[in-house]
């Protein structure tokens, strides 16, 4: 039996970004997310939701269309702040792609009869759970929350092959006053998945003929991935017009990545996001990651480096404090050859926010620790 084998980019849908605040904001979210899409960049981040319910909903496309990429969320709160439940869907797919096997005949003709089609998917379901915790019960300043994910990956490409996996992700974020941090530990536990393949006898038959390896097992282990976010609220609570920033570092252990800082183990990537604010009901957003530094196409000498980044930028708009929907235009690559898309998303609030016996519930960021847990 062929042990799994640690590869670099394995199972990078699950590193793409979702919705349009996050995208919006380079992906810079370990320390901020706060809402039903924290499943995603950090757990923690489910047990600052104020709400009784919330869903959360995305589909971009990439790659001119061709590939498609949807999240969908629900979560939970439990009642007297003991916990939050949530579950999600990943999927990144390509469907529509032409299978042409017996299209072409002995002779050299075509029978349409015999153009098929198959897709090849990418899949992730998480289960998550978030409670606040008490690290620092005799400060009020400080409020800490913790998160895990756990995690199943199915894979298919047509009826030919199918991988299943399974890994762990923890989070946890802290607040002390007007400074936010969090830390988001992917697959923790490592991931692995194992490939089964189920090739009839005519497409074993086309790969022999065709020179290709016949395939009969494989497995992958997805090493662990380090998501660190230090933000800071640049104006103060309950003003108007607000503005946070956020910086993200991703730490890979998965060998050497075209990043800005990469060794033979571990590879760093930055990411940077600005979100400004007004009335908690419209937001204007900045972000840029994949930061690299590659050789000048204009240097003939190939010596000039020179420096790259993924752009982004975004909208959001809140409205009758139930439905916010979330614009960003981003690119998968570099500005150098980007590949940009439109993200749309939605996040949904079925219940009106809860309301604290002193007053309206208060603002995400500005959460008061000991009215949510006495612990």
């Amino acid at each position: 039996m062929a042990l799994a084998q640690p590869r670099i980019y394995v199972n990078e849908y699950l590193n793409i970004g979702v919705g349009g605040k996050g995208l919006g904001m380079g992906g810079a979210q370990s320390a901020g997310t706060d809402d039903a899409y924290a499943t995603f960049y950090n757990p923690a981040g489910l047990s600052r939701i104020t709400n009784n319910f919330q869903a959360a909903f995305m589909h971009a496309e990439y790659f001119a269309g061709n590939a498609k990429y949807d999240f969908g969320s629900a979560v939970l709160p439990l009642k007297n702040s003991k916990g939050t439940f949530g579950v999600s869907i990943i999927r990144y797919a390509t469907d529509d792609i032409a299978y042409t096997i017996d299209y072409v005949q002995p002779d050299g003709s075509f029978d349409e009869s015999k153009l098929k089609s198959i897709s090849a998917g990418d899949y992730a379901f998480l289960l998550s759970f978030a409670r606040p915790v008490a690290l620092f019960p005799k400060d009020s300043n400080f409020e800490t929350h913790l998160g895990i994910n756990a995690k199943v990956i199915y894979r298919h490409i047509g009826s030919m092959a199918n991988a299943w996996g399974a890994g762990l992700d923890v989070g946890l974020q802290t607040r002390y006053k007007q400074w936010y941090f969090g830390l988001m530990a992917k697959d923790i536990s490592t991931t692995y998945t194992a490939w089964s393949f189920h090739l009839t006898e005519r497409e074993k038959q086309v790969f022999g003929q065709t020179g290709n390896e016949i395939p009969v097992k494989s497995s992958e282990l997805m090493l662990p991935r380090l998501n660190i976010g230090i933000g800071r609220l640049l104006t103060q609570p309950g003003k108007k017009f607000s503005l946070y920033a956020e910086l993200g570092l991703d730490l890979t252990t998965d060998g050497k990545r075209n990043t800005l800082l990469a060794g033979k183990t571990f590879s760093l990537d930055p990411r940077i996001g600005l979100e400004a604010g007004y009335k908690n009901t419209l937001f204007l957003r900045l972000g840029a990651g994949n930061f690299q530094k590659v050789l000048d196409d204009a240097d003939t000498a190939n010596q000039k480096k020179i420096m790259l980044f993924q752009p982004a930028v975004g909208v959001g708009i809140k409205l009758l404090q139930r439905l916010q929907i979330d614009y960003a235009y981003t690119s998968l690559q570099t500005q150098q050859n980007p590949l940009f898309s439109h993200i749309i998303s939605l996040r949904l609030d079925l219940d009106q926010p809860k309301k604290d016996k002193d007053g309206p519930a208060p603002e995400p960021k500005q959460l008061n620790f000991k009215k949510r847990t006495n612990l």
